[in-house]
């Protein structure tokens, strides 16, 4: 029998400290269920990574043929044969000028976001719900919207599809740039106040500096984004002389990759299918090389502030 403490049976389902660990039931399915979802995320990542390898291979066993000076700094000759200089500068083109519309908006809206909305801000919380949609916005409807806006009627041209990829990298790099913002640590913003600096000059003079280069890496993504897309550029620059290489990007059409692939790969002859995994190998090596530069820039920036 029991011995009585102070007149009472003790609890045999009593918690005792001292007691040593049992694995219950519950333990052993929450390992197993912790097993699983470990199993099922590194799948996942050697899923993608495979993924990524495959298309790499694929247009690199395809395109490295193709790949030579001449085809890099050449123009086109006839329909399927001479380079791609003039679709390589007219995507430069072309992306640069979204970059110049897209990149400042986007840093400003992150910088109200970070410093100037506060967490209960219904604007901040509207801005940051509009920047989520616009997110996953099928880009051909930003290219239709575009279109019936500056190509109904006139023609199509570089900036018109310049203003489609800004729509496309704006959430990207406003997202990116306010993610990297709050970041940068708070002791900063407290001693400025307590110098009292005007929440401006603090912004511009100690908030964007410690955070510029994770911004840079925002931006380098979206640049990299952005020069890939096709639906955009199919309803806003898809007629051009391929021979001929321009900068002015308020003419009718200007010569882009997306676009040449696109027209290269529905030609009958072996040549245009050749010129179009070229040029896919050509701005696929551009936008990795893109990633990983600003894959290195966020690691330095992290590591400088620190997180």
């Amino acid at each position: 029998m029991s011995e009585l403490v102070d007149g009472l049976v003790p609890d045999p389902y009593a918690f005792d400290p001292t007691a040593p660990l049992r694995a219950s039931g519950n333990l052993r399915r929450r390992q197993l269920v912790s097993r699983m979802l470990v199993l099922g995320a590194v799948a996942a990542a050697v899923i993608a990574v495979a993924s990524l390898l495959l298309v790499t291979y694929g247009v690199a066993s395809h395109g490295a043929s193709a790949l030579s000076f001449a085809f890099v700094f050449h123009n086109a000759s006839g329909f399927a044969g001479g380079g791609i200089a003039a679709e390589l500068v007219g995507t430069a083109a072309i992306v640069v000028v979204g970059a110049l519309i897209a990149v400042p908006v986007g840093i400003l809206i992150a910088i109200y976001l970070s410093e100037f909305a506060g967490p209960r801000s219904r604007l901040g919380q509207g801005v940051r719900v509009m920047l989520d949609l616009m997110q996953g916005l099928p880009t051909i409807i930003v290219g239709l919207f575009v279109f019936g806006l500056l190509v109904n009627h006139h023609h199509t041209s570089g900036f018109a599809g310049a203003v489609a990829l800004s729509i496309v990298m704006l959430p990207l790099i406003a997202r990116s740039s306010y993610e990297v913002l709050r970041l940068v640590p708070g002791g900063l913003r407290d001693a400025a106040d307590a110098l009292g600096v005007a929440r401006w000059r603090s912004v511009l003079g100690v908030i964007l500096p410690a955070a510029l280069p994770g911004i840079v890496t925002g931006v380098i993504l979206a640049l990299a984004r952005a020069a890939g897309e096709t639906a955009p550029l199919l309803l806003c620059s898809d007629v051009f002389n391929a021979g001929q290489t321009t900068i002015n990007v308020f003419g009718v059409g200007m010569p882009n990759i997306p676009i040449l692939i696109l027209e290269s790969s529905e030609q009958a002859s072996p040549q245009g299918l050749d010129r179009a995994w070229g040029a896919a190998f050509a701005l696929l090596g551009l936008i990795l090389l893109a990633n990983i530069g600003a894959r290195m820039l966020l690691a330095r920036s992290r590591k400088r502030l620190g997180t």
